[in-house]
């Protein structure tokens, strides 16, 4: 791999997280923060994958506000992966625990807390190169069909922190049931953010950005870090120029948050802007 991209991915996924704790006090870390909005622990199995989740489902028949999470613990430095990608401190979990709405549930990504399917071990291109890979959408994909028969969901109000937010708009491009897309530091355009940086291109991926026009008629809202160095501003613009000139892309500019800090805090108000194809809020 690139040596400028792994140092890039460093600072995208560890961030201010500090040294690695073990698997199990991050799994008890999520457990804490998802027992205190009444979330339970879920294993699906999807695809090759066992997705963690945690869920909160008190209306049946409705529709579900469903969180992924960012790209986790990828890299232990600047040049050592990560064996395992779990997140010391998952945000987009913090933000769902901030959710009070009726039914809000949580998807870990690919190779966080659990493993393949039959528990065996993942490899590492699920959180370096590979964290958008045809089969990891494929897995999003079967995941929600699964919460959607289970609780008989009437639609989906996706939310994608940092690298979970190229999935949402992956997944939200092969379905009919979404009904808003919210990104958190998210990176939705691949060629823009390593075009910005200056490192080689996230191979064994799909570009969030090539399903942009495809989804571009769902209601968006995209919230920028103003001090976010990581995914700032230049990545929603790639986004944007790449929808076309629909009405239902809009973004939000928090001026003190930066790409993992400063965002459970405002989320409650974040999330009552309203969605809507219309002029921005």
């Amino acid at each position: 791999m690139n040596k400028l991209f792994s140092v890039l991915l460093f600072a995208m996924t560890l961030g201010g997280c500090g040294a690695a704790s073990s698997i199990s006090a991050r799994h008890e870390t999520a457990t804490k923060i998802a027992s205190s909005a009444g979330m339970s622990e879920r294993i699906l199995q999807a695809g090759i994958f066992n997705l963690t989740g945690w869920e909160r489902v008190q209306q049946p028949n409705a529709p579900v506000d469903l969180y992924i999470e960012g790209d986790g613990l990828a890299w232990l430095d600047k040049h050592t992966k990560s064996m395992n990608p779990t997140p010391p401190d998952p945000l987009a979990l913090r933000l769902a625990a901030a959710d009070k709405r009726d039914n809000v549930f949580y998807l870990a990504r690919p190779c966080q807390y659990t493993g393949l399917r039959g528990e065996g071990s993942c490899s590492d291109i699920y959180w370096t190169t590979g964290m958008a890979a045809a089969e990891v959408v494929s897995a999003y994909q079967q995941a929600l069909d699964d919460i959607k028969a289970r609780y008989h969901v009437t639609g989906f109000n996706l939310v994608g922190y940092s690298g979970g937010a190229a999935i949402a708009v992956l997944v939200a491009a092969g379905r009919t049931d979404i009904l808003s897309i919210r990104t958190v530091a998210g990176n939705t355009d691949y060629a823009a953010f390593t075009a910005l940086h200056e490192v080689s291109s996230i191979s064994g991926s799909i570009d969030p950005a090539s399903v942009a026009a495809k989804v571009a008629q769902i209601p968006q809202m995209h919230f920028i870090g103003g001090e976010d160095t990581v995914v700032p501003q230049a990545v929603f613009d790639g986004w944007k120029q790449a929808s076309g000139t629909s009405t239902c892309v809009h973004s939000n500019i928090i001026t003190a948050a930066d790409h993992e800090k400063g965002w459970a805090e405002v989320w409650p108000d974040l999330l009552n802007i309203p969605v809507s194809c219309t002029s921005a809020p």
